[in-house]
């Protein structure tokens, strides 16, 4: 059975869900509903992609998909419970974020070595900015890893900043890297390229916003 109708419906799911989700009041149920459906699409569509790429030997995709699952695994931990073995995931976490950066880190050096100047297509210069964020994210485990749970603002921040990240990987993949199956009429990269940033623009306006001003404050105690 082949993998990539389940990843072509999963990666619809996620982008449509993910979209609804960033936009949706926090904490209310549509917010948290489509949030649960988009982590449980992108679960999916990255273990599928990274598993479609092992097999097609695309090293630059497993490394997508799976900073796709760290990210979005990470962002649904940060608002769990803790419990007993929340350490162990933690640790699990960190693990894999700093593993997932240290390939990414190495496939951007291939990238810069090839006559292109891409891996699989995938600039250099993307793969170390999956390097990067990959390698922050490891650094923020740590930060948990050693001080314990998140509180405040600093704990939304953490699970937004993550969520949006995994959103921008699918988005960006959807809209920039598979542009060759939308419709010619209307594939027109300046205007893909909006859908596909737009997670980054809400990324750093989602955390302006929770670090910066008193939104969290109000939302939190003022009454409903």
């Amino acid at each position: 059975m082949s993998l990539l109708p389940v990843h072509i419906i999963a990666g619809s799911i996620a982008i449509i869900a993910g979209f609804i989700s960033v936009f949706a009041l926090k904490g209310a149920k549509l917010h948290r509903k489509s949030g649960m459906i988009f982590v449980y699409s992108m679960v999916v569509l990255s273990i599928t992609g990274a598993v479609i790429a092992t097999l097609k030997h695309q090293p630059a995709n497993i490394i997508g998909g799976s900073l796709a699952f760290y990210m979005v695994i990470t962002a649904l931990l940060t608002v769990r419970p803790r419990d007993r073995g929340s350490g162990w995931a933690d640790a699990g976490a960190l693990v894999i974020g700093a593993t997932v950066g240290g390939f990414a880190m190495k496939a951007g050096f291939d990238a810069v070595k090839a006559p292109t100047g891409t891996l699989n297509g995938v600039p250099a210069g993307m793969m170390f900015f999956f390097a990067a964020m990959a390698l922050l994210a490891a650094v923020g485990d740590l930060r948990v890893l050693i001080v314990g749970r998140l509180q405040g603002a600093q704990r939304i921040a953490r699970h937004l900043w993550r969520m949006c990240f995994s959103l921008f990987i699918a988005s960006g993949s959807f809209f920039l890297g598979q542009a060759k199956v939308i419709p010619e009429p209307i594939r027109i990269f300046p205007l893909l390229a909006i859908p596909a940033l737009l997670p980054l623009a809400l990324l750093l306006y989602w955390l302006t916003r929770v670090l910066l001003t008193k939104w969290y404050r109000v939302q939190v105690l003022s009454p409903r």
